[in-house]
């Protein structure tokens, strides 16, 4: 994989295939004993994730995703586990073209991350990455936090170094207000309990022993974005007179 900084050497660049799955209990069990003896733990092992996604007033970026073009970006705060202090967190450019995941992502600490997507105060730093952020701001105007996703994960990488991570998510859950980080309370569903979503990361094709392993348990690809899922089921609750 391809580029890494300092501060305690977070990876700040990623290009690789991502590709989903869901897995029921049973599925999830067998899954988990199937890659015992490829995989571990990776430096974040289980966590809670905390997401604030950003758009135009309109929804326009998560609106275009949906009708699966070719290119598509979105840009998020996101937290490995949530410091009431505040501490580090990343603002993060994802772009997909052509089935490649590209991200790009800045480590920061809280308060300078908040300053400048909420307020529009620029960071201390200058890099290459916050330069990428700063056109996609200017670019995409009148951005603004939309929706808040946390979940928790479970995060694998392979033994052999290849760069192939597994993630497992559960406890899906959205909400378009309260839109704080550090706000952890409340959320819907994003898909019911006792169902995870899996996520195969590699920067090149499938080993051999991963592909055999899908096959063994007859788990096929699924189309499925968090904040795809999230914002349909906000418009539901919309049209049902719901308030969220």
């Amino acid at each position: 994989m391809e580029g890494e900084k300092c501060m305690e050497h977070a990876q700040t660049i990623f290009k690789r295939y991502e590709v989903k799955y869901l897995l029921d209990e049973v599925q999830y069990k067998r899954m988990r004993e199937a890659l015992a003896d490829h995989m571990e733990m990776d430096r974040y092992g289980q966590s809670r994730i905390y997401n604030i996604y950003f758009d135009t007033p309109d929804f326009h970026l998560i609106r275009e995703s949906l009708d699966k073009p070719v290119y598509k970006e979105k840009l998020r705060l996101r937290s490995y586990g949530m410091d009431k202090n505040g501490g580090h967190v990343f603002v993060e450019l994802k772009k997909k073209y052509d089935g490649i995941v590209y991200k790009r992502r800045e480590e920061m600490e809280f308060e300078e991350a908040v300053e400048y997507l909420y307020d529009g105060k620029k960071p201390s730093g200058d890099s290459q990455i916050l330069r990428e952020i700063d056109w996609f701001l200017k670019y995409h105007k009148h951005m603004e936090p939309k929706m808040y996703i946390a979940y928790d994960r479970i995060a694998l990488a392979a033994k052999d170094d290849s760069g192939l991570r597994i993630t497992f998510d559960d406890n899906l859950r959205w909400r378009n207000t309260r839109l704080d980080l550090q706000d952890e309370g409340g959320g819907n569903l994003i898909i019911e309990k006792g169902y995870y979503l899996m996520e195969v990361k590699t920067p090149e094709a499938l080993p051999v022993w991963m592909a055999d392993i899908l096959d063994a348990l007859k788990l096929y690809p699924v189309s499925f974005s968090k904040y795809g899922r999230a914002y349909k089921e906000m418009r539901e609750a919309a049209a049902g007179g719901t308030v969220i």
